[in-house]
């Protein structure tokens, strides 16, 4: 397994969007966007990985607190390393 994550800002902080990908063998199985609030599987064994991560409430929770605790909190750090690189 691997996973990217990346987090999307607009406005500053003010609309935050997490999106992470999960890949095995090079192919994308799962993903989840902080604006859908769930993971989609995007394979039929993708759909049975989302499907499980999708009952877990405490793996929910974790995934939409990532948006303050990975993003936000990290936004002050990065913006100033990236946004005088344009």
């Amino acid at each position: 397994w691997m996973f990217k994550s990346e987090c999307r800002f607009i406005n500053g902080t003010e609309k935050v969007r997490y999106v992470v990908r999960y890949f095995y063998n090079g192919e994308k199985l799962v993903r989840y966007d902080s604006d859908v609030g769930r993971y989609v599987g995007l394979t039929p064994y993708g759909e049975k990985v989302a499907l499980n991560w999708n009952s877990d409430p405490a793996e929910l929770e974790h995934r939409r607190a990532a948006v303050n605790t990975v993003c936000r909190n990290n936004y002050e750090a990065s913006t100033p390393f990236l946004v005088e690189r344009r």
